[in-house]
This record gives C-alpha cells, structure tokens and sequence, in this order.
C-alpha cells in the first residue's frame, strides 16, 4: 500500500531524454510567530516609564534651580504702626492691620488651634501634602478648578516671600510646592509657624494672629483663651463669616468650624476631652465699624505725622513700617479738655465759630491735651494747631517779660491814662477808662492798654520781640507786615496759635525755662531701635523775672480780668485776650505744673456772637479754662508759685507826681454773663477761698488812682 498523505508522497516526473536530474531543494522553515499581547505590554512599559521617569527627573530638576526666594514680599512685612497714649494704651494703629509677635507670646494651645484647623500633620510632614498635591493636580488636568491641599508651610511660603503671586495657577503651584519642600529642610517649624501667624488673614482686616485677637475679642494674643484660639484658627479658612456673624449661615457654620477644631485639639491631646466639654462657643465681640480718624484721632494722627517726619520718618515708614509711638497724650486729659470746650460752647452758635484749646507739662513740653474740633471726619482744620489769630491782651505777659528782664520792677510806674498818642495814634482803654498812674502789677491785673504801651516804648519794642521769639513764636510771624515796629505791637496785633500760646505760657510756670512742644515722647521701629526725643529746656530768662511776671498774672485771676478762671483748690495765673470788636477772645494760665491756652474765634474772621457770653476773654474762654483745669489737677498736688521780688503788701507810691485821671472813673463794670453750666461741670463760687502763695497779697492801688477796670484789645481803639 502506498501511504497518499501529503506529507509522504513524492511526485515523480518524466524528465526529457539526455537531461539529468537535480536533487530537490530543501524549504525554509516558517518564522515563528511573535505574541500580539507582548508586543503591547513592552510599548506600555517603554510608556509608563517615560511617564514615571520625566516627571522624577523634571521634578529633581525643578527643585535643584528653584531657589528660595532672598526677600519677603513688601505687603507681607507691611505692618501697622502703633500709636500710644502717655500710659501705653491703644490710641490708634494706621496702615496695614498686622501686628507681629513672636511665638513664644502665642499660647501653645492657640498654637495647636491652628494646626489642628490647618494642617494636623505639621510637625512631621516635609512642608507639602503630596496626597493634597496630587489631589489638586488631577482637578487640574481633568478640568476642575485648582485646588488648595496647602499645609501650613505652603501656606506661609506663598504669603511670605517674593516671587509667588496669589494666581492659582499650575506653574504657581509648582514653585511653592518647591520653595516650601526647601524651606521644611531648611527651616525649624517654629520659625515656620511663626512666619505663618504674623502673615495670614483672619477677616475684620487682621493680618495677623495678635491683630485678629485685638479684633475678635479686644485683647493680646497671650490673654487669649483656647476657646478663642480655636476659633481665631477656624477663621482662617472663611473670615467673611468669621467676621461677620450676622451674614446668613455664618453661625452655625462658624459653630461647626470651631467644634471641628477643637475636636481636632483633642485628637492631638492638646487638651482633654472633658476640657473640650466644658468649652463654650466664644462669639466675638462686636466688630468696631467706625473710622478710626473720628472724633480727635484724626487730629492726634496729623500731629504724631508731622511730628515723625520732622524727626526724619518717611511717610512709607510711618504707614506701614511697624513703628511704636509713645505719644504724650493723656487719655484723661484728652477727654476733659472734650469736655470742658463742647459743655461750654452755647447752642444754636454759627458753625464758623471754632474753639481751641492745648495743655501743656511746663517741665517737659509735653502736649498732654488738646481739643482741635468736634470732628476730625467732618472738618480736618485743626484749630488749635493750624489756626493762627491775633492773641490780644494775651500777648501783653511778654512784654511784662521783656521789661522785668530789662530791669523794671513791678513796683516801677507806668501812664495809664486814656485816650493817649503815640507816633500819631491814639491808644484807648477798654471802655475808655482812665487810671493815671500805675505800677506794672495793675496794669497787667487790668490790662491797661496805654500802660502797655509805656512800658513797650521804655524798653523798646526790639526786645519785646526778642523775647517773644525766645517764647517760641516765630519771626516771621512777629514781623509780618511789620507788625512789631507799630505801636501797638505790645497789644498783640500779629498772628499765633493756640499751641504756641501754651508753650509759651509755660515757659512762665517753670520759672523761666521754655521747652518745645512736642507730641511723640518715644518711637521704636521694627527693629527694636528705639529714639526719645529730647525734654531739655532753654532758660529765656531768670527764675526771679518769672516768678514777679507770674505774681502779677496771679492778680489777674484773683482780682482782675480773669476772675471766672479762679480754681476752687489753689492758686492760679494767667492772662486774658480780646481783639478788636470781640474778633477773637482768649485765657491762658497756668498752675505750677500745667499750662493751657483756649482760644475761640470765627473761621470767616468776622465778630463773634456768643448766646449768654459777652465777647471778652475773660468770659467763655476763661470758663472754658476753669472747667478744665478743675478736672485736670484732681491728681495734682497743691502747689504755690514763688515770691514775687517785691512786697506789695503795702501801697507802693511812685516817686514822681502821678497824672491825674482825663476821665471819671466808670460807674459800670463789663458784665459777667455766663451760659448756664451742665448739672456736671458746676460753676465756680466768683470769689474762692485759696490757699496763701507764699508771696504777699496783692496791694490797692496808691490813694486817690482810680480802681477801674480796663478790658484789652489787639486794636487800640477797640479793646
């Protein structure tokens, strides 16, 4: 049998005759066949380790040239400065609401209030969340919105150093996560922490954890509790609601947020459960909404402005450059000068009338006190600093100054007399009273125009301004328009403030030594550097000329002009003002350890119209004075001025034949109308008993001078 499978059978063919047979050639064999599914695997490994393999290197790659940044962004070290009152009190922050603080002042269990609202894992993690990373990358590349899954170092990274905007982007992303990788080697997580809390926001404009607790519940960061802290740290994620309690949803939102945390503060033994039980929900307090330059706290911010950048400060400093003003403002007295100007202005007076009125400490210059306006909001103009009117009478202790120094005596003798010319004017009395002759006492104690004029043509009106120069007023306010060569220059025609005024009168309070006025008493910067600005007087002259111009100023208030500013408790001295038609009206004075002046005036320089006060400054402003100084020397021990120079206990003659009176002396004296006094502020008995002096009492005038009394003017035909 034959075997016809095809594997077996061989065909046999005829070949032609004379050709030879060749043997058969041999097959190739089949190339093998190659797995499809192999092929796929390989490709997919050669993919995925390109995929795992460039984003490895890139990201090594990222790293190493990502350096961290050398500097801080200029907002995150933008930082509140601080103003104080005398006694280390808050009188106002300006700028940028930060307040940085170390950590060792944030209490440990605020601290982990924080992390545990922010980042549970910050003390081991390496300064990223990878799971959060990554979280927020595939949102990314799949479509979605950017993510957050920032830790704590991200956080502060991001908000801390230059270079990284607050885009969320990609790119943004990636460099943070960077920087924050070197900064978690490279830094110690409480320098981390430190960073984050003095940079974050926590809503009501808080940049910072001692801000926020100024601004959530009215006190330090250290004096916080842990209740408070958790919810300060709750914050950090919605300081809308945060803020805001009121805003719909917020409270039981917030009230979930803090639990979280605390809750959170438990599972990192910060605090024990039954610590957490007891804990109650701390709602803020009520989130101040008014302007902080209102009232007089635009006025004060002016004033410590100027005063900085006279001391060198630039206006980018004092903004936000993280100064610490100890001003010289007494709180106290800040209000009872608001006091003593607003119970005593009279209602339904013109809007253009303004009150001024600055207190000063003799021994240092310090303003201590000042009233500038109702509002600074509604009008800017400080009137006891920026307005300069014409003091009157007030001007006359100068002169009394200039001519004690110049070696006249209280006891020397001066014309009094009524209706006298001098180059060609005529001066008059107040009422066009005549007093003959009198001596330097009576002629301030009644502010005797003409008398005035005597003694400034004796010594000559140079030196009346080279004094008041000494006393802090300025050139160029003394000689504008010539001022100081016109006859009437001792009765105070040029222009001064009410501050100027202050500081000058105090120079008389301390016995002769003139200090500038000034606001700031220290300023600490960033840095811990701290600058004090000097207290050092200048003598302007003798203790003894002080203590004789003070002794007749003395007499103004007991007996003269000045009456209504008489304290209860202790002697005082001073001096009024009146210019021409009651334009403005003044009282200054001074006890040993504090001066004031208060000035009121119309802004339109027109007469003034004051319902239930005549227009002289013996009246509303010397009530003004009274009432202030009644509140402000409730501290202050009683003290005596020093004796005058001469006795005038008994009457003192002059050595030549006195003038005889032009004029009858007047049966009518100036009326004494005062608006009616708050149930708080009593008027003061017209004649109080005072403790002695030290020097005599004042003397009457020699027999047969008249005893009437002149009321002053900066215009010599309208005192």
């Amino acid at each position: 049998m034959f075997d016809e499978s095809p594997s077996t059978v061989t065909a046999v063919h005829a070949l032609p005759e004379g050709e030879k047979s060749e043997p058969p050639k041999k097959q190739k064999k089949p190339k093998k066949q190659r797995s499809r599914r192999a092929k796929w695997v390989r490709r997919a490994t050669y993919v995925l380790g390109v995929l795992i393999l460039l984003p490895v290197a890139a990201f090594i790659v990222a790293y190493l040239i990502t350096p961290v940044p050398s500097s801080a962004q200029p907002d995150a070290v933008k930082e509140a400065s601080v103003l104080y009152y005398s006694d280390g009190s808050v009188l106002l922050r300006t700028g940028k609401n930060r307040q940085p603080v170390p950590l060792s002042q944030v209490p440990k269990q605020v601290r982990d209030a924080v992390i545990s609202a922010e980042n549970r894992s910050f003390y081991s993690d390496p300064g990223v969340s990878f799971k959060g990373t990554a979280r927020a990358f595939w949102a990314t590349a799949t479509g979605g919105s950017l993510q957050g899954g920032s830790t704590i170092t991200q956080q502060m990274v991001r908000n801390y150093y230059s270079g990284l905007s607050q885009q969320r982007t990609a790119s943004r992303k990636l460099k943070e996560i960077m920087i924050a990788l070197k900064v978690g080697r490279e830094k110690d997580k409480s320098w981390i922490l430190q960073q984050y809390l003095n940079t974050i926001y926590f809503g009501r404009d808080a940049y910072s954890i001692e801000s926020a607790a100024q601004a959530y519940y009215g006190k330090d960061v250290q004096n916080l509790t842990p209740a408070e802290g958790a919810y300060l740290a709750a914050a950090i994620q919605v300081p809308t609601y945060a803020g805001d309690l009121s805003v719909p949803g917020a409270l039981p939102y917030m009230q979930a947020r803090w639990k979280y945390v605390v809750d959170g503060m438990v599972q990192m033994k910060s605090i024990t459960p039954q610590e957490a039980a007891a804990m109650r929900f701390p709602t803020p307090i009520k989130q101040k909404t008014k302007d902080i330059y209102g009232g007089q706290k635009g006025y004060v911010y002016d004033l410590v402005k100027a005063e900085l950048k006279r001391m060198g400060y630039t206006d980018d400093q004092i903004a936000k450059g993280g100064l610490r003003v100890r001003t010289t403002f007494d709180k106290s007295l800040m209000a009872d000068a608001k006091k003593a100007v607003e119970n005593a202005m009279p209602s339904g007076v013109s809007k253009k009338v303004m009150a001024g009125l600055v207190s000063v400490d003799p021994s240092t210059g310090e303003i201590n006190a000042f009233y500038g306006g109702k509002n600074y909001l509604d009008q800017a103009f400080n009137s006891a600093f920026d307005a300069k009117v014409q003091p009157g009478s007030g001007f006359k202790p100068y002169v009394l100054a200039a001519a004690l120094n110049d070696g006249m005596s209280l006891d020397d003798y001066v014309d009094g007399s009524n209706g006298q010319t001098f180059d060609g004017t005529t001066i008059h009395n107040d009422n066009d009273e005549d007093f003959g002759m009198v001596n330097l006492v009576t002629a301030t104690e009644n502010s005797i125009n003409t008398a005035y004029i005597n003694i400034a043509q004796k010594i000559g009106n140079d030196k009346v301004t080279k004094m008041a120069e000494k006393l802090g007023i300025p050139e160029s306010q003394l000689t504008a328009n010539g001022a100081n060569t016109a006859v009437t220059f001792p009765l105070g025609v040029i222009d001064v403030s009410v501050e100027q005024q202050a500081a000058a009168y105090a120079a008389f309070a301390s016995e002769g030594v003139y200090h500038a006025p000034h606001v700031i008493r220290w300023v600490t910067d960033r840095d811990g550097k701290k600058r004090v600005e000097p207290t050092d007087g200048t003598r302007v002259f003798p203790k003894q000329v002080a203590r004789d111009a003070t002794y007749a100023m003395q007499k103004v208030v007991d007996n003269g002009t000045g009456t209504n500013a008489a304290l209860p408790d202790r002697n005082a001295a001073g001096k009024t003002g009146t210019t021409s038609s009651g334009h403005q009206v003044w009282f200054n004075g001074f006890i040993p350890q504090l001066a004031a002046s208060v000035a009121v005036f119309r802004t339109d320089n027109k007469a003034l119209s004051l319902p239930g006060y005549s227009v002289y400054g013996g009246d509303l402003p010397a009530k003004i004075w009274h009432d202030y100084l009644v509140q402000a020397d409730e501290n202050m021990p009683v003290k005596s001025f020093g004796d005058p120079s001469v006795n005038l206990d008994q009457p003192q003659w002059p050595t030549y034949a006195p003038v005889q009176p032009r004029l009858p002396q007047p049966t009518y004296s100036r009326p004494r109308t005062t608006a009616p006094s708050p149930p708080s502020v009593p008027t003061p008995p017209s004649r109080p008993t005072r403790p002695p002096t030290g020097g005599p009492p004042t003397g009457g005038p020699p027999t047969g001078q008249p005893t009437g009394r002149a009321y002053e003017g900066g215009d010599p035909n309208s005192m």
